[in-house]
């Protein structure tokens, strides 16, 4: 009998609710998951509840340790593409087809804290990124500094306990102004320049679609003929590269310690793509020992005018993930996960590296076959003799797991040189087994200093403030003065200025310097002192010179009540949205505002939980009833007062200048404001709404005015 469209509904809303209705994880379908199965209804629970039991213990056993570093983060999926052909450096497909777009993964996230840490702790920022390309899986995992604390993977354990919480207390979360980190830094001059980027602005970006990523190591790019090149590479933001200041950042924490993760998030979900271009610095291999540094010693950077960074692709970040856990938390990256064409160097923090991601995998993800999980699944298929182990899900078919074997036809087969294979660069070694280290990585301070002369005056002033917050929580006057006396080694100027927020005088460096490895009687380990950086600075190390050419996904708030003038309201919403802006407008409470012309304006955001930390920039429309309101309303004026101590941009119709008035810093507003001129310094008041559009607009690119740094400490 032929089915009628009535048996066809009917089917379908079967399916439907097959697709629906909850199941064990056997597929058995589940009438009712609110109640155990109990010996009457006010009886014990029965053992054979099968369905209790089986999500009793799923929920016991759901939690996997969190990594050790790097606990804390987040991602999204997205591809990469290569602009031009690479093969002239390397063999690498992914770097070569200009038609490819390889799918990535990338997790951002902090370094010291656990997963319940927040977003905006002074610290590194993890950038690694998963490629997964034609050739098997390459990742690139490095940060958003160049260089790092240690020299040799030997110390790692050594840095991350003492940054970790102090042992006996399990204090302080995702900080490391504490005790125990700066001993060991003021006894490891090797440190020095990390710890300058490290008490810089770019510990505490503004987000992470605004933060360069690196590398960090020296790799090698090989091509088809053999030939290796040495290379660093760079993410560059196409947002820039903005930082937030420590008094907001602190504020975050305590209002929305996910900040980082929930802007990456709804950037995305708004289709507002944050975008890098990939980087290279290439150095022929003849060129190893060119350098008054050395290539391999991670605390070391090239500088971009001795080898300029050639943008080489794009990485566009177009998708969320669909579960935190299954993708984001048990993504694994390896240093060691590299593809044919890019190869590995000597340098001896990389190196452990190497043998350090794969084994922490293996107790995290339960076992070696974590390579299985779906997001760390290759997009090729996976031909080997490894079999079994814990959650194993491929079903291998074949008799034979070992090699050479008849049975299985030689199966799988070895591709050889020239078939496409993965090939080690024939790197010539002669040498004597020794634990030691070259003289070459001997120089600890030249870097410190090329970074530190490179700030700019606000960015000089920053860092100051930070190491006196820092060394200001230690409690052991000694690492004090121990490490006040490594900061004279930088800059004497820094160490001077610390040293007087401390209360203390600069002391002599207390020899030997060098506490991180013996020395021999002759001193043999001590840091060189006398050697100075062939640049004298460098711009790509500052962000002031930063890209200021744009307001995409700056986040601006508008301060409105009852009586607002609507028509400013539109006109200025319409023209920073049309330039990829996001406006909030916030009001006493949620709901709807009334405009002067009755138009009816939805509310995004209350006073009672927006803040100015949450924005890039402030507006005021006019309307007399509207601002009447504003300069009675305390959290009114107290957004305004924070905004202004970060440095923001505000801008107000003529009308709307009483607001302005009401708050601590009126008294600190160039004469010119109150006339209806623009100020220098991001405070904007005009009468026509198309200029008060264009300056505000122009202002807000320029993300802060750290010129009237020392006028912001107003209370806010």
């Amino acid at each position: 009998m032929p089915e009628t469209k009535k048996d066809t509904d009917l089917n379908a809303d079967k399916e439907k609710a097959d697709a629906q209705s909850m199941t064990t994880n056997q597929g058995v379908k589940i009438n009712d998951d609110q109640n155990s199965l109990k010996a009457g209804d006010r009886g014990s629970t029965l053992m054979e509840d099968f369905i209790f039991r089986e999500k009793m213990t799923h929920f016991d056993h759901e939690r996997i340790p969190e990594r050790v570093v790097h606990a804390r983060g987040t991602g999204a999926h997205g591809y990469f593409k290569v602009y031009e052909s690479q093969e002239a450096l390397t063999k690498a497909k992914f770097l070569t087809d200009t038609s490819a777009e390889t799918p990535v993964f990338i997790r951002f996230s902090t370094v010291a804290g656990s997963r319940g840490s927040t977003d905006l702790a002074r610290d590194v920022r993890g950038f690694a990124v998963k490629f997964y390309t034609e050739e098997g899986n390459f990742d690139l995992v490095g940060n958003n500094m160049p260089v790092f604390f240690i020299q040799d993977a030997m110390k790692f354990p050594d840095l991350i306990h003492a940054v970790k919480p102090e042992p006996h207390h399990e204090m302080p979360q995702a900080a490391s102004a504490h005790d125990t980190f700066w001993d060991f830094i003021s006894l490891m001059p090797e440190s020095t320049h990390m710890i300058m980027w490290l008490m810089s602005d770019r510990a505490l970006p503004r987000s992470y679609r605004m933060m360069e990523g690196f590398g960090v190591h020296t790799f090698r790019l090989v091509n088809e003929a053999g030939v290796s090149h040495f290379v660093k590479f760079h993410w560059k933001p196409l947002l820039g590269v903005h930082s937030i200041a420590w008094d907001e950042a602190q504020k975050i924490s305590g209002k929305d310690p996910d900040f980082h993760r929930r802007d990456l998030w709804e950037a995305i979900e708004s289709g507002a793509y944050p975008e890098w271009e990939l980087g290279i610095q290439v150095v022929p291999e003849e060129d190893e020992h060119k350098y008054e540094f050395d290539l391999l010693d991670p605390t070391k950077i090239i500088p971009e005018e001795l080898v300029p960074v050639q943008r080489i692709g794009k990485l566009t970040l177009n998708r969320n993930p669909d579960n935190f856990f299954a993708e984001t938390e048990q993504v694994a990256f390896h240093v060691g996960n590299v593809v044919p064409g890019i190869d590995f160097t000597n340098d001896p923090l990389m190196q452990g590296r190497l043998f350090s991601y794969t084994d922490t995998q293996l107790i995290r993800l339960g076992g070696p076959n974590f390579h299985e999980i779906p997001i760390n699944r290759p997009v090729v298929p996976i031909h080997n003799n490894q079999r079994d182990g814990f959650m194993r899900q491929q079903i291998n078919t074949n008799r034979t797991s070992y090699n050479p074997n008849s049975i299985g036809s030689g199966c799988p087969f070895q591709v050889g040189k020239m078939q496409g294979g993965f090939t080690s660069y024939a790197e010539r070694i002669d040498a004597h087994k020794i634990r030691a280290r070259s003289k070459s990585f001997f120089d600890h301070f030249s870097q410190a200093t090329l970074f530190y002369n490179s700030q700019s005056e606000p960015e000089k002033e920053h860092m100051v403030n930070a190491l006196s917050f820092e060394l200001g929580k230690v409690e052991i006057k000694e690492i004090r003065e121990r490490m006040l006396g490594i900061l004279s080694l930088v800059d004497k100027g820094l160490a001077g200025q610390v040293a007087r927020n401390l209360g203390l005088s600069v002391p002599e460096v207390e020899k030997p310097i060098n506490k991180g490895v013996p020395a021999d009687a002759n001193g043999e380990y001590e840091p060189v002192l006398d050697v100075k950086s062939s640049v004298d600075k460098s711009v790509a190390l500052s962000m002031a010179g930063t890209v200021k050419d744009s307001i995409k996904t700056r986040k601006i708030a508008f301060l409105v009540a009852d009586g607002v003038n609507d028509d400013s309201v539109i006109t200025m919403q319409d023209q920073l949205l049309d330039q990829g802006a996001v406006v909030e407008i916030i009001s006493a409470r949620l709901g709807t505002v009334s405009g002067e012309n009755n138009t009816i304006i939805p509310v995004n955001k209350s006073l009672l939980t927006a803040a100015s930390v949450f924005y890039d920039a402030v507006y005021i429309p006019g309307g007399s009833l509207s601002v009447g309101k504003l300069e009675k309303d305390p959290d009114a004026i107290h957004f305004l007062n924070e905004a202004y101590r970060h440095c923001k941009a505000i801008a107000a119709d003529n009308d709307a200048l009483p607001v302005l008035q009401a708050t601590y810093f009126s008294k600190k507003l160039p004469k010119e404001t109150s006339k209806g001129k623009a100020s220098d310094e991001g405070i904007i008041v005009q009468t026509e709404i198309g200029m008060l559009v264009k300056e505000f607009t122009a202002a807000v690119a320029k993300h802060r005015f750290w010129e009237r740094e020392e006028e912001r400490k107003v209370p806010a």
